[in-house]
């Protein structure tokens, strides 16, 4: 078997991935379905959890939004719950080669949770995990009578050096949602997306492949995506209140949330019908990368 499932201290049963001879690994809470530890073959973490975290006040690492981002009970609902594994005969044979590890996550809607979304549905996400990457590969399928509407997301809180050393490339000239100017829609000026402040935006029609350049620590994270045309970039930043609800004091200045997602237009799904999504992040050892997103070949070019 590829991963091993324990009960940790506070009660959660938690997924560990390895791979071999590599090093890597991941760890994910049946809890919400949530990554909460994504470590190189150096043992270095790339993901930013709060410290501050307990049984049911875990804030950070990679979730799953949905069905409804722009709700935020709804929006929060299946981190709320518990998922499974799939260990299902039809599963495809990805996992038996030898160059990744994978755990296939599933969650199926219930009678609960229809007093929240009155819609049937099946949600699986297949987290995989190779030398320099980890993927995720969420389907839902409507397992109901009647077509429904949702909009999806995956958040990826990055563990960064230093919020003001990092830099977004691949964003630029592209339309946003500020969410900090009551949704109003704006377009990226810049010729990279860099932080001195709180920005919490939704970037629309965004190209595959998005760069976060880290240059305190020397890493570029690639995040490749498919089937997720929207990209969320946050951090909070010092400001008052809205820090301490958060409670994550001067954390904030390691961390970067960019999320793929599909939020301006919602994924329609008829009776039986499946949705599938794809991301990837690539973690590499980078100098300064000046390549920009070529607008018109959609690709993402970076040195190392």
């Amino acid at each position: 078997m590829p991963f091993k499932v324990v009960t940790d201290s506070n009660g959660l049963q938690r997924v560990t991935l390895s791979h071999q001879p590599h090093g890597s690994s991941v760890e994910l809470l049946l809890h919400g379905g949530r990554i909460v530890s994504w470590k190189n073959d150096r043992c270095e973490e790339l993901l930013f959890v709060r410290s501050k975290s307990g049984r049911g006040s875990i804030f950070g690492g990679i979730s799953i939004c949905f069905p409804q981002i722009s709700s935020f009970e709804q929006h929060d609902h299946i981190r709320n719950r518990s998922w499974s594994i799939d260990y299902g005969p039809d599963l495809d044979q990805e996992e038996f080669n030898n160059t990744e590890s994978s755990v296939h996550l599933f969650f199926k809607s219930s009678d609960k949770d229809s007093r929240i979304w009155p819609c049937r549905f099946e949600l699986r996400v297949k987290v995989s995990l190779g030398p320099g990457k980890l993927t995720l590969t969420p389907s839902v399928r409507n397992i109901g009578d009647k077509p429904f509407s949702f909009t999806f997301g995956i958040s990826n809180c990055l563990f960064v050096s230093d919020i003001s050393e990092v830099r977004v490339e691949g964003l630029e000239t592209l339309d946003f949602l500020d969410n900090l100017a009551d949704r109003k829609r704006f377009t990226e000026q810049a010729d990279a997306i860099t932080f001195d402040g709180e920005v919490n935006r939704v970037y629309l029609n965004t190209p595959s492949k998005i760069a976060v350049i880290d240059h305190g620590r020397k890493r570029t994270f690639v995040v490749h995506k498919q089937g997720l045309p929207d990209a969320g970039v946050w951090n909070p930043w010092y400001k008052g209140d809205r820090r301490n609800v958060l409670n994550l004091g001067n954390e904030y200045k390691t961390m970067l949330s960019v999320d793929s997602s599909v939020f301006e237009k919602q994924v329609v799904l008829k009776p039986f019908q499946v949705w599938k999504g794809f991301q990837e992040i690539n973690a590499v050892s980078s100098s300064y990368s000046s390549g920009q997103l070529d607008p018109r070949k959609r690709e993402y070019y970076f040195s190392l």
